[in-house]
């Protein structure tokens, strides 16, 4: 049975050294070859804590083109769009473009455990700017990729996050903020 508390918001996503989630052609590829626990690097253990997914449009096309299946098909996603009825809604994913300050509360109040925001730059810059995310877990990767898709694009609003925990695994660096 759900609490009366409602769930958080967590960012949890791998940003290079020099602040880039993706190279500019949308490649993840340089994450391949990290040095990292020699195991997932804690990701079964985050996915375990999470009820609901949310991403922008562009990152939903991205992680078909990485996946050969939907990796979050188990649980509720939701895919924000100005278009939503140019896809329809599949069996894994809900199409919307319903406001993010009306979206997520819903979300909240909705799931059982933590909502995710998978990315990619533009949600998060959303997310922040609406005071939607509760918490952030970045994996620093010890890579410069010198260009690429910045995690903050510019326009991001100054914030401040509350360092909670830093974990090591392997090269990578977990930080772990609250928002």
């Amino acid at each position: 049975m759900k609490s009366e508390q409602t769930s958080k918001v967590v960012l949890y996503i791998a940003m290079s050294l020099d602040g880039y989630i993706a190279l500019p052609d949308d490649s993840v590829e340089w994450l391949n070859d990290v040095k990292g626990d020699g195991g997932d690097n804690g990701y079964a253990d985050f996915y375990g804590t999470v009820g609901t997914v949310i991403m922008g449009r562009l990152t939903y096309d991205i992680v078909l083109k990485l996946s050969k299946d939907f990796p979050y098909a188990d649980i509720p996603c939701y895919v924000t769009t100005r278009h939503p009825s140019r896809f329809g809604n599949t069996s894994h994913a809900t199409f919307t473009d319903e406001a993010l300050t009306e979206l997520v509360p819903r979300l909240k109040a909705q799931s059982e455990d933590a909502v995710w925001l998978v990315g990619g730059g533009q949600m998060v810059q959303a997310f922040m700017k609406e005071g939607l995310l509760d918490e952030a877990i970045i994996a620093v990767i010890p890579k410069v990729l010198g260009r690429g898709i910045p995690l903050f694009p510019e326009g991001t609003l100054p914030s401040t996050f509350e360092l909670r925990d830093v974990e090591q695994r392997g090269d990578i660096v977990m930080l772990h903020y609250k928002v």
